[in-house]
């Protein structure tokens, strides 16, 4: 069986798709990457003549995959289907035009069994995962248990983005995950929903061990340019058993430096120093907001303001960066809130502060929430791609706007205190380009020079530049 997969654009590697292609090859199955921003997603249709064309979809990018299958479904016999966090959380989107198959949750089982079906000549309508419409009716099938022993899974295949996608190959910086699952009911993220869909199903949080994670970064090493490795693990650090054995392994191993991410809670003097002898030179870490009523109770956070303060600290003294996270244009909460947090993050001397405008994803606590109270504006397609760019939460329109324009200047009124004063009168211009490219600009050089600080050339800086810049 042939399986087109289709991606808008290339942030990183897409891990999703390269793990169920690495299960798809290693079945015999043939497997494409069409990269849309570099090349025609018909004409690469009509090239490979795929019997499955699949979409990795996020809520946001949904209105877009739709238009497109409905695009090749009018040109080409192929069976579409939709997997991702929006089709896991939406899957009533089987009943649009054009979607033969939604995927709900971890793939790799039930990709390989839907080609095997389809190879074979006939759909099997009962694959655990999948929703179907079949003749005019959607059979809906219950998922099957997660993945237990994450490293019986093969490495994810980097060579279908890295063949295509030169600026992701030569990037001395690359991608890992060492586990699945978070054990947090973060009311914002997705996590809580799907462990209600895996209730029953297996462990909520499961690691790879050790040395399957190693000899993963050992093998992407021998074959792609890389010096820094970045774990994209929501709480990389939640074992403390694992991180013994990975502080011991790592630099004698592998012995790159690295980022990860931490949760200000589980920041310890032990775990610090596991950090700083593995080579760990900066991690993520969610202070999201600085009002405690929001932030423990309205996003379940549930931690306090000297726990986050004495984490950046910690880690801030042994030579670790922070890059934190945070979210302005909550529901509940104001601009008045938002400055509180900028101000906390001055107090905490992050390396880079992130800030991102809430979006009220349904199926999460508190996107329901929003909608509850009446405070979102629109639809779900309102909703945008990027959490950079515009609320559609209902505020006074002088405050939205001065919300979405603080997103943009937060970072840099965190790095320059001095600033604030200006910025509170910057706030209520019209949102500009200008804004956004100081963002973008300061984002760009504490990435390049703190967070993942790696040597290039002026070829290579140039190139890492023009693709930084058209993302987002």
């Amino acid at each position: 069986m042939r399986v087109l997969f289709m991606l808008k654009q290339v942030d990183y590697e897409p891990q999703g798709i390269l793990h169920l292609s690495s299960v798809l090859k290693e079945a015999g199955h043939e497997v494409r990457l069409c990269i849309i921003s570099q090349e025609d997603p018909i004409a690469a249709t009509g090239e490979f003549n795929p019997g499955i064309v699949g979409y990795s979809v996020t809520t946001g990018s949904h209105k877009y995959y739709l238009e497109l299958n409905r695009h090749i479904k009018e040109r080409f016999d192929v069976f579409s289907v939709f997997g991702g966090p929006h089709p896991t959380f939406f899957p009533e989107m089987i009943e649009e035009e054009g979607v033969d198959g939604i995927c709900i949750g971890e793939g790799e089982g039930a990709m390989l069994d839907l080609a095997e079906a389809l190879e074979n000549g006939a759909l099997e309508p009962n694959i655990r995962n999948w929703w179907f419409e079949v003749n005019g009716e959607v059979v809906r099938n219950p998922v099957r248990p997660y993945v237990e022993d994450l490293d019986s899974l093969p490495f994810p295949d980097r060579g279908l983005v890295y063949e295509q996608h030169r600026p992701t190959r030569n990037s001395k910086i690359k991608h890992f995950f060492s586990g699945r699952g978070c054990p947090y009911d973060c009311t914002y993220c997705f996590n809580h929903a799907l462990f209600e869909i895996y209730k029953g199903q297996g462990r909520r949080v499961r690691k790879r061990s050790v040395d399957v994670v190693l000899a993963e970064i050992t093998d992407v090493r021998e074959r792609y340019p890389l010096t820094f490795v970045v774990f994209l693990d929501d709480t990389f650090t939640i074992r403390g058993d694992w991180m013994a054995e990975f502080a011991e392994k790592y630099p004698s191993r592998v012995g790159l430096p690295f980022f990860c991410n931490v949760r200000a809670n589980l920041v310890t003097e032990e775990l610090v120093e596991q950090l700083r002898h593995a080579g760990c030179v900066s991690v993520g870490m969610g202070i999201e907001a600085a009002n405690d009523r929001i932030r423990n109770e309205i996003l379940r956070r549930n931690m306090s303001q000297e726990q986050i303060v004495k984490a950046c600290e910690m880690l801030t003294r042994a030579g670790i960066s922070v890059m934190s996270t945070n979210m302005v244009g909550l529901p509940t909460g104001g601009l008045e809130d938002d400055l509180e947090t900028l101000r906390l993050n001055i107090k905490c001397r992050p390396a880079f502060a992130n800030a991102f405008i809430f979006q009220p994803y349904p199926r999460t606590q508190l996107g329901e929430l929003a909608r509850r109270e009446g405070l979102v504006e629109g639809t779900l397609d309102d909703i945008s791609v990027s959490a950079w760019d515009s609320s559609v939460l209902r505020f006074p329109p002088d405050e939205k706007r001065q919300i979405e324009n603080l997103q943009k200047l937060f970072a840099i009124t965190v790095e320059w205190p001095w600033l604030l004063p200006l910025v509170r009168r910057l706030l209520v211009l019209p949102k500009n380009r200008i804004f956004w490219l100081v963002h973008k600009l300061w984002k760009g050089y504490t990435i390049a020079r703190r967070t993942h600080p790696v040597r290039l050339s002026f070829r290579e800086y140039l190139e890492a530049t023009r693709h930084f810049m058209k993302l987002e």
